[in-house]
């Protein structure tokens, strides 16, 4: 990510931090309109404890986009993690749908085109180092054979 677009990134959150708790359940109603099916993901988690970290991940992560070395590891522990929360790789592509629209509606007229090619590309980095980690999944915990795991994150 070039240092431009890590600033936009930085400079559009740092925008939203005063209201990052509405910004949070925004971002879930969106993903609950997108994927209605997700909704079952988190049927037995504390909706506000989820908008929390969602808030303090997205902190983190924006804060250490220039630093990805730093930022890889938990991302990875992420990724695993969601495997067991029944997480799809096609999942991800919503996320990042609902994260974009979550972001045009909350910054508004300062969502620009550039804006939105700096998160893009910021939540393009994020979601394939969670994906790969759980594609790397050993097979005994998915159910899966490796080849199927693979294939499925490479969209096949």
């Amino acid at each position: 990510m070039t240092p431009e677009l890590h600033q936009l990134v930085q400079e559009s959150w740092t925008r939203l931090a005063a209201d990052a708790p509405s910004v949070a359940r925004r971002f879930y109603a969106n993903l609950f309109e997108l994927a209605p099916r997700s909704r079952i993901l988190f049927a037995r988690v504390d909706p506000e404890r989820q908008q929390q970290a969602f808030v303090l991940m997205l902190d983190d992560i924006v804060r250490l986009l220039d630093q990805p070395e730093r930022c890889i590891p938990e991302l990875a522990a992420l990724g695993r993690r969601h495997v067991a929360y029944g997480v799809e790789p096609a999942d991800y592509d919503t996320v990042g749908s609902a994260l974009l629209v979550t972001l045009e509606e909350s910054l508004g007229d300062a969502f620009t085109p550039r804006v939105r090619d700096a998160w893009m590309e910021a939540y393009r980095m994020i979601a394939a180092i969670m994906r790969r980690a759980a594609a790397r999944m050993p097979a005994m915990l998915t159910g899966e054979m490796p080849a199927v795991q693979e294939a499925k994150v490479k969209g096949a």
